[in-house]
């Protein structure tokens, strides 16, 4: 018993909670807001319907006093007065007949079949609606009539006239249907609005629960989706990809997280080493400065892993997007070619350009150059051939569709197609090249400029070695160009064989 009470005081409070909270709710107040809408107009229609319809019975009544009274006219025409009383008791006495009285200038009753009048009915001629009496009826019941006055000659007067009870009756009628329709449009209404207003709010109510979860560390959590497609579907949908996307970065982030622990442990360490060193084991200045030198050169390696990071971070929240001009992707690339050709000889290899001219583009000089420089030096750091292959490494920058293909390939070992996804992130480095020096960002680095400038990197074979891909939108031509569609002409410097768009 105990427990069936608490139950039922839980329910009754939840119940009491519920009702405001539909008042509350926007599909309650719209649908509030339509109901009056609808009512008011529902009851305009209504009364311009019974405005017309006793517009019209009145027209009916006066045509048929008219009637009435031109066959009156004709009949005291033919034979005075006396004709016309004979003619006024002959239908009197007819069924449905109409309203009839003639009186003397003393008000005397001569004809008729009407018995009492409100005081001065018949005082001034003219067309009014009045209260009277038949002369089959009691004298205290009184009915309404729509009646014409005429003084007729030698001072009598005459009163021809309709009942209105079918104008009234009809009045009621409508105003019966007027009221039940508008109380059961209320009511039917008021339903609805409780119906929409708790079924949107038991949806919105779901997606609150999961809100919280979702805040409470339920980061896998998502909004329901009923499947109707409707607003709050597609809200849900728009959500739950925001979501998603939260989650990608919050993994990306926790992944980054790790990869410069681990990462960033190992220069952390040989710096302290060296410097527990050099205390321990220093016997002369000379020492010393050689292992400050050598600790130097390892915390301005760390410095070059944060600039990298940081520079990363700024590409993809796109806070250099202000500085971009109209840029020459050849000068650019040809410049690069002779900073590296010196190196590539120091490394066994040689460097081979091929730039077609006129590669126009928007960007900012200083990140394109320094992706172009990582692609390049991550060619020359791996890309000597294992065998009796080309000892080359070929940079080509040409003009495909809409879009410019800047490449780098060399003939190196490569690298997995399963992998190739994955370099492009930070601090990742394959096995084989955990020999070499560097950190794994200069990949993620070319790839996040490429995407603020509106392109893309991509890896592919080259058969062998690996060949990087870095695709940037042309800039528009200059209106008064005459051949601004016209693709760029070829430069004199042979294209590298091998080299194709990934």
């Amino acid at each position: 018993m105990r427990k069936t009470g608490s139950h039922f005081f839980a329910s009754s409070s939840s119940g009491q909670r519920l009702l405001p909270n539909l008042f509350r709710t926007t599909a309650f107040k719209l649908t509030a807001i339509y109901l009056v809408v609808f009512v008011a107009f529902a009851g305009f229609v209504l009364g311009y319907v019974a405005w017309n319809a006793k517009r019209l019975l009145d027209d009916q009544i006066r045509s048929t006093i008219d009637a009435e009274i031109q066959g009156l006219a004709e009949q005291q025409r033919l034979g005075g007065i006396r004709r016309l009383v004979q003619t006024i008791e002959r239908r009197s006495r007819g069924p449905g007949a109409s309203l009839y009285l003639v009186v003397t200038p003393l008000g005397e009753r001569i004809a008729g079949n009407i018995e009492a009048l409100p005081p001065g009915a018949l005082d001034r001629p003219g067309e009014r609606e009045i209260q009277y009496a038949r002369s089959s009826e009691a004298l205290d019941q009184t009915n309404r009539a729509l009646v014409r006055v005429f003084i007729l000659p030698a001072g009598f007067r005459l009163l021809v006239g309709r009942d209105v009870e079918e104008r009234e009756r009809l009045r009621v009628i409508i105003r019966r249907a007027a009221a039940w329709s508008l109380l059961l449009v209320v009511v039917l209404g008021c339903f609805g609005g409780w119906f929409v207003a708790r079924r949107v709010l038991k949806r919105i109510d779901g997606m609150t629960d999961s809100a919280r979860s979702i805040m409470a560390g339920d980061l896998k959590g998502r909004l329901p989706i009923s499947g109707s497609g409707d607003e709050l579907d597609r809200l849900a949908e728009n959500l739950n990809a925001m979501l998603d996307r939260i989650g990608e970065l919050m993994s990306g982030m926790q992944q980054v997280s790790d990869n410069i622990a681990h990462d960033l442990k190992t220069p952390l360490t040989r710096l302290r080493n060296r410097a527990e060193e050099a205390l321990r084991t220093a016997q002369s200045p000379e020492q010393l400065r050689s292992a400050l030198d050598g600790a130097i050169d390892e915390a301005d390696g760390l410095i070059r892993i944060f600039n990298a990071l940081l520079m990363i971070a700024r590409l993809e929240t796109r806070q250099v997007s202000d500085s971009m001009a109209t840029l020459d992707l050849s000068e650019i690339v040809a410049g690069l070619g002779e900073l590296y050709e010196p190196l590539a000889e120091e490394a066994g290899l040689s460097l081979s350009v091929a730039v077609e001219p006129g590669l126009s583009f928007i960007g900012n000089r200083e990140l394109i150059g320094q992706a172009l420089a990582n692609l390049i030096d991550n060619a020359l750091k791996y890309g000597k051939p294992e065998g009796d292959g080309p000892a080359t490494v070929e940079v080509a920058a040409r003009r495909v569709g809409e879009m410019l293909e800047l490449g780098v390939a060399d003939h190196g070992p490569g690298i997995p197609e399963a992998d190739r996804a994955r370099v492009l992130e930070r601090f990742v480095r394959l096995d084989q090249s955990r020999s070499k020096p560097g950190f794994g960002l200069g990949l993620a680095l070319a790839s996040a400029v490429a995407r603020l400038h509106g392109g893309a990197v991509q890896l592919a074979d080259n058969a062998p070695g690996l060949k990087v891909v870095m695709s940037l939108p042309l800039a528009p031509p200059p209106v008064d160009s005459p051949d601004a569609g016209e693709p760029a002409g070829s430069t004199s410097q042979p294209k590298p064989a091998g080299f194709q768009s990934a």
